[in-house]
Formats: structure tokens, sequence, C-alpha cells
């Protein structure tokens, strides 16, 4: 027997239970139910009134997540046309389209350019493309710094692979889905720097 797939949808919030459209293929990886589930139960207190910025979007479902849950803005970065677009149509169809913004282009160039300010930012990058190690310590390096005080970022990776800590965070926790993980890094502030090495902080993963 063929096996079902499941369907992606919003958990909680103003869009509660609404369908997500996804993309075909491969390239795009949505993250799973099982990971967005852990991950919202360990930001629920973090998300209303907040600044997002999804920067791997994909299908937009993490960002969308945040906005149904009490976000003040999101914004979803994807290279890919068909990715945009496919978080336009998602925005649309939870009916929260003016609290979000999409943007069509690389996401590295928009850490460049950009000089907005967020709380909470998803990084979930192609495993093999290295674009974790690069988005990371862009978020607070001078010249990018775009993590407000005491904001949080998710980081998905592979398990065996905990990143370092940004300048100017630490990380808070790292959750273990079988082969995948998602660490959280919090800044701690505007002064200071603390930095830690995957070594250092791989004592904080924690398997679900």
């Amino acid at each position: 027997m063929k096996k079902e797939k499941a369907v992606m949808r919003v958990i909680t919030g103003s869009a509660r239970g609404r369908r997500l459209l996804e993309l075909e293929g491969m390239e795009t990886r949505p993250t799973t139910d099982r990971v967005k589930e852990g991950v919202f139960s360990a930001l629920q207190f973090e998300i209303e009134g907040r600044r997002v910025l999804d920067l791997f979007a994909g299908t937009g479902q993490m960002g969308i997540e945040c906005l149904s849950r009490g976000a003040a803005f999101a914004v979803f970065v994807d290279r890919r046309k068909d990715a945009a677009e496919l978080v336009r149509k998602n925005l649309a169809l939870t009916e929260l389209a003016d609290r979000g913004r999409v943007v069509n282009g690389d996401s590295m160039e928009f850490l460049a350019g950009t000089r907005e300010g967020f709380d909470l930012v998803f990084l979930d990058p192609p495993y093999v493309s290295g674009l974790l190690e690069q988005a990371l310590p862009r978020l607070t390096a001078p010249g990018f710094d775009i993590l407000n005080p005491y904001g949080i970022i998710v980081a998905e990776h592979p398990a065996d692979r905990v990143p370092p800590s940004p300048a100017h965070c630490r990380l808070q926790r790292s959750y273990r889905y079988g082969k995948i993980a998602v660490t959280i890094f919090r800044r701690e502030g505007t002064d200071g720097n603390n930095e830690g090495s995957a070594h250092e902080n791989s004592h904080l993963l924690r398997q679900l």
C-alpha cells in the first residue's frame, strides 16, 4: 500500500488548521511536523509582537506559523521564483499577507543589503550547501548585525554537526529528532562576545 503524504497545516493561532501549499521536487525540504511542533513548543512565549525573518523560506511555513501566533511582521526570503510565489499564495490562503513581505532573491545578498532588525530568525538551508555556516555569523557581525538584542535564531541542521554560536549569542538548547537537530541561539545583548565552539556546545544536545 502506498503511504499517504502528510498534509502541511498551520498548528495554531488565527490560521489554525489551514492547509499550506507545497513545492514539487526535492530541492525544497519542508520542516517535518514533529520538528515544527517541537520548535514552536520551545518558542511559544517568544513570538507575539516580534519581527520574524524566514531566511530560506521554502513554503514559508515557519514564518506563517509565527504570524498565525501573533508575530508583528515577517519577511520571507528565497532565491527560487516558484518558492517565493508559493509563499505569497500561502500568505493569501492564511489571510496573513498584510503582515508579510516576500523577497525573491539570494539570502546572503539580502543579509548584506537589509537595514531591518529582527527578533526571531529561522535558518533551514539545504544541508550540503554550506549556507548555514555562512548565514549564522552574519546575523550579528559588524556591518550586518540584524539580530535585535535578546533576539533568537532557530537553525535546523544534521544532528551530527552542531554549529558554533554566533558572536554575542549563546546556545540555548539543541533538540535532536533522529538525524535532524534544531539549535536555538539567543542573543544576550549588544555588549560582550559569547561565542562558543560546536565542541563546547555539544553537551546541550537533547534527544527527543
